[in-house]
């Protein structure tokens, strides 16, 4: 795998005990490109953002690298501290804090960055008409939207995106992939879970399909067809 890629996973397993959820996962991703990674549920897709961030610690520290530097065997708050920032699947804002407050948090991890307060309010102007209302007080939309400022006030360089279709009108959905581009333009890797598919060809540089913890298919989408896609998804 190449030292010089933003991210290099190489031959990555994931296990919770002694069941094994992913098998040998490769892959690697540059400055400003975007991932889509596809599946059914239990495909593994969630474990591998997990396991990048440092949530589910890989087994050896080179089955991970960020900017060639071995980060498998860091803990989550150390890897966030090196450029890696999730939103989560679900949101999972605080509840007892303001909008602001919840964007805040964010910034505490202390990475240098043009990532600030103003900056996330000119992103996403709904917030910054909402900042000190409570967080359980927005649309689910905007609850997503939130979770992805939080995210972005820590500066990071990649940002994995869990399910950020989730429970979202496809208005809204459009809303939030219309502004993505922004953070590829400034050198933000993305890896997006993503269910739904058409919105993650549209989305994305590279495509991902998993399949019971293995990577069923990958390339770009101008060469993958609706057939290859969906066998691969399905397992058939």
């Amino acid at each position: 795998m190449p030292d010089d890629a933003l991210l290099a996973v190489d031959a990555l397993d994931a296990h919770y005990g002694d069941f094994q959820a992913l098998f040998g996962i490769s892959l690697t991703l540059d400055a400003g490109e975007v991932l889509a990674v596809i599946g059914a549920n239990g495909a593994g897709k969630s474990t591998l953002m997990n396991s990048i961030c440092g949530l589910l610690p890989a087994r050896r520290p080179r089955n991970i690298r960020l900017g060639g530097e071995a980060i498998g065997h860091l803990p989550a708050h150390a890897i966030a501290r090196r450029g890696i920032a999730l939103v989560p699947e679900g949101r999972r804002l605080f509840a007892s804090l303001s909008v602001e407050e919840n964007l805040l948090i964010g910034g505490r991890i202390g990475r240098a960055g043009p990532w600030s307060l103003a900056r996330i309010y000119e992103l996403f102007p709904v917030l910054a008409d909402r900042r000190h209302l409570p967080s359980t007080s927005l649309s689910g939309g905007q609850q997503q939207m939130a979770a992805i400022g939080r995210a972005l006030m820590s500066n990071p360089r990649l940002l994995l995106c869990d399910e950020i279709s989730l429970g979202l009108a496809p208005i809204v959905v459009r809303d939030i992939y219309a502004r993505l581009p922004r953070l590829t333009a400034e050198g933000i890797a993305l890896i997006v879970v993503e269910q739904d598919i058409v919105q993650a060809l549209a989305a994305a540089s590279r495509v991902c399909c998993l399949q019971e913890g293995r990577i069923a298919l990958e390339g770009t989408p101008a060469t993958l067809t609706r057939e290859s896609i969906a066998a691969a998804y399905f397992g058939v």
